[in-house]
């Protein structure tokens, strides 16, 4: 609900933002109306959204300067009002006048809340923004320069309405002394476009990070910073936004309603925000109880009453973010609502160890040199679409690695603990399982190269581990191994059935088997099917003999397995779920990003089997 608040945010911000900046001419400019408000206001808006593509890096470069002299311009203005006109709002910071405003006004008091909230929103669109710049600049800007200089613009303001009370509607532009309108102006238009920009650069980070937690459809992601891993761009979002931020500023035509919409969408990020972060520090943070429950009562108590006097702008305009809302809450609850019952389905219809088994080491095909990356979202169990690659190929590769890509909710992963392995079957089947993680702000754009080098590393290292470890416990007794202990899986080794085939000792009719010596009658048979180096499933092959065969198969080339899945409800579902699965969801996987695009794979060495899962 946050998340999509937020997006509605980055259709109101640019809108708001740009349009308050062009209206100051009308003021100014003889005959320039509310047309040429419009008009004006879509031409930046273009060229807001055609920068976004060269990264916020470049983007914000260009902009620095011209963000430290507005606030320098703020401060300034601010400061020359107080002086000149009434230095006596100073006494505003006395908080008895937040009574004393409430007895004199009653109801309009009330409603001017509302107002208030425009003071304040858009500066915590920089903390949208912690994937882009660090937190420490973000502190240090805020606390040290866009807190002070609006603090002191608004006072200015407010010394100067003392005198001009007739000057609200336009106080800004009228608080400004005339020989600096032209200089304000301009720099008030370009401090306009970077507030928008800062808040489409949220809006990107907010969609990456819920498409990484399967919230949102897969789009296409553009990373455009080498040394700053959250600096990326969205290309559809951001052409959406734009469109979108058009057709407001078109329709509305005044910068009245469209705060009316604003200021709802920024209180309600604010109570799910404070909702959030009690909920973190109850759970993770584990912080007293009472203090936690302050946290909500201060400042969830003050973000209330402001909601409370915004929701009074329904009908003026704060129907529009909660539109946006509603539409992107049920695209991340469909797409979510999806995903989940096709996970499902594959855990339900994954295939049995004892199937596999009755396979035999060469799976009931031939076995050719190579590695098979299958792409599955299983964690454990071996996926049904396996089956239908082994059906549909005349010959499987002699080492099968399933590959499942899980974000875990961490920023960042190191490479040395990017993968986990762990075997599947006997070893003479040669099947791994690879569970690849990210963080939610990784970069998934490694050449896919130095991904199956890295991947055949963390292979051969955790065969090492594993031989270490086997020949450690091998004077255990037998029930240290069975499926639910601990041990085995501290291990990283498979348990069961599985643990009793790593256990066979190094002998074969009475005789030490000879890494390296002459093949026997068995592994002669079986070399048509697999590489010279890997022996029967008669024979346990030593650890150099399995590193042997793994380096093999990688010479003979890389080959990534995909399922072209299909999700379709089944009959005796109720129409909704149909509704939604068979159109809706449906719809969304056909014209998100594709599978091998998203899991960043050559497309020469791609094969791919369609299968349809029954959710």
């Amino acid at each position: 609900m946050g998340t999509s608040m937020v997006i509605g945010d980055g259709i109101l911000t640019p809108a708001i933002s740009v349009m308050s900046a062009v209206s100051g001419l009308q003021g100014e400019v003889p005959g320039f109306g509310t047309n040429a408000v419009v008009i004006v206001s879509i031409v930046i808006l273009l060229v807001l959204f055609s920068i976004q593509r060269f990264g916020t890096g470049k983007v914000g470069v260009m902009f620095s300067p011209i963000l430290a002299l507005w606030f320098f311009s703020l401060a300034s203005i601010g400061i020359y009002n107080l002086v000149k006109y009434d230095i006596t709002v100073l006494r505003a910071f006395n908080p008895a006048y937040i009574y004393f405003f409430f007895k004199k006004n009653n109801k309009e008091a009330w409603f001017a809340l509302g107002g208030c909230v425009l003071c304040i929103t858009g500066a915590e669109a920089m903390f949208a923004d912690l994937g882009h710049f660090s937190v420490r600049a973000i502190q240090v800007a805020f606390s040290l320069v866009v807190f002070p200089c609006l603090l002191l613009a608004y006072m200015g303001q407010a010394a100067y309405l003392m005198k001009h009370p007739d000057s609200s509607a336009r106080i800004f532009y009228d608080s400004v002394p005339d020989s600096l309108f032209w200089p304000v102006f301009v720099v008030a238009t370009l401090a306009a476009m970077i507030a928008s920009q800062a808040m489409i650069s949220a809006t990107f980070s907010c969609v990456k990070q819920s498409m990484a937690l399967g919230c949102f459809p897969r789009l296409k992601i553009i990373h455009t910073s080498k040394r700053r891993m959250g600096q990326i761009y969205i290309p559809i979002i951001n052409w959406f936004l734009m469109i979108m931020c058009i057709v407001v500023v078109s329709i509305f035509r005044s910068t009245t309603e469209i705060a009316n919409a604003y200021g709802i969408a920024e209180v309600g990020v604010m109570m799910v925000s404070t909702t959030l972060v009690t909920l973190v520090m109850l759970l993770i943070w584990q912080t007293n109880l009472f203090l936690a429950l302050c946290f909500p009562l201060v400042f969830g108590s003050i973000e209330f009453v402001y909601l409370c006097a915004v929701l009074s702008k329904i009908k003026e305009g704060g129907w529009l973010p909660l539109a946006f809302a509603s539409c992107f809450l049920c695209v991340m609850y469909t797409w979510n609502y999806g995903s989940v019952l096709k996970y499902r389905s594959e855990v339900r219809e994954k295939i049995s160890m004892d199937s596999m088994t009755d396979l035999g080491s060469t799976l009931g095909t031939v076995r050719v040199p190579g590695i098979g990356l299958l792409y599955s979202e299983l964690v454990q169990g071996i996926p049904s679409i396996f089956v239908q690659f082994l059906l549909s190929l005349p010959a499987i590769h002699s080492t099968i690695v399933f590959v499942c890509i899980k974000y875990v909710p961490v920023p960042v992963v190191p490479q040395e603990e990017r993968f986990l392995f762990r075997r599947v079957c006997p070893k003479d089947y040669h099947m791994f399982r690879c569970v690849a993680r990210y963080g939610y702000k990784d970069i998934r754009k490694e050449d896919h190269n130095s991904f199956e080098q890295l991947l055949v590393e963390s292979l051969e290292k955790f065969l090492r581990k594993e031989a270490q470890d086997i020949a450690l416990e091998s004077n255990l007794n037998d029930s240290d191994f069975d499926n639910d202990s601990p041990r085995s899986r501290d291990l990283g080794v498979p348990g069961g059935d599985e643990i009793e085939e790593l256990r066979i000792p190094l002998m074969h009719n009475g005789r030490s088997l000879e890494v390296g010596g002459a093949s026997t009658s068995e592994e002669t048979a079986v070399a048509e099917t697999l590489p010279s180096s890997v022996m029967s499933s008669n024979e346990d092959p030593s650890l150099e003999y399995e590193l042997s065969a793994l380096r093999e198969a990688m010479d003979s080339g890389f080959t990534y397995l995909l399922a072209h899945g299909d999700v379709r409800a089944k009959k005796n579902s109720f129409f909704f779920k149909k509704l939604v699965i068979n159109y809706f969801y449906a719809f969304m996987r056909r014209n998100c990003r594709a599978g091998p695009a998203n899991m960043s794979v050559p497309h020469m060495n791609i094969m791919q089997v369609g299968m349809t899962y029954m959710v």
